[in-house]
């Protein structure tokens, strides 16, 4: 079984993926995907999570992405450990990731094996650091009555489409321009960089 530091997380390297995390010997994370197609199933939480519950204050001390992931979202939902999947997607209201702006955050989040978050709007710095490593976060008024918990969820992050496959619904989104394509198929902006720098 393979240890991972925090500079592991943000420099993965592998043969056939760009990275992962090692849980009995088995890809439990991918960090980088080649594709631009999100699947999987909404859990669902209200307006303005902020940085404190997403990851609370006193785990701030760890930097290994997996330990942070042990307790992401424990304060404001015990159960978010037993709800993830390897195919979930949060959804969530206004003004999610405000408070502090701790990179912690966006970290745990992607670390606990969430593929992407669709709110109805974001804090700008937790925007910014979501995209900094690499986690697909789109914006979509009323995302929480459009997606529930529970459904079944398309994303495609070129085309800006949201598609609610257990509605049968579509809702457009506004889609990553190709630098950020880049930063999100790469697994974070400073794996870009250090492959552009090799290159």
């Amino acid at each position: 079984m393979k240890s991972l530091s925090l500079f592991d997380f943000l420099f993965p390297s592998g043969e056939g993926y760009r990275g992962g995390w090692f849980f009995n010997d088995s890809i439990i994370f991918i960090v980088g995907v080649d594709f631009m197609i999100i699947k999987g199933k909404a859990i669902q939480y209200g307006d303005n999570i902020d940085t404190d519950v997403i990851i609370p204050a006193r785990y701030l001390t760890a930097t290994d992405p997996l330990e942070l992931a042990k307790h992401c979202m424990e304060d404001l939902d015990p159960d978010f450990q037993k709800k993830i999947s390897f195919n979930s997607i949060i959804v969530a209201g206004k003004n999610f990731g405000c408070g502090s702006s701790r990179e912690h955050a966006p970290l745990a989040i992607k670390a606990s094996g969430i593929k992407a978050i669709v709110a109805s709007s974001f804090a700008r710095i937790f925007y910014r650091n979501a995209l900094n490593i690499g986690l697909p976060i789109l914006e979509l008024e009323q995302a929480t009555t459009r997606l529930l918990p529970g459904d079944e969820i398309e994303i495609d992050t070129k085309k800006g489409t949201i598609i609610n496959i257990s509605q049968s619904k579509t809702y457009q989104a506004q889609p990553f321009p190709p630098f950020i394509q880049d930063i999100i198929s790469r697994g974070g902006l400073m794996n870009l960089v250090k492959e552009r720098i090799s290159s």
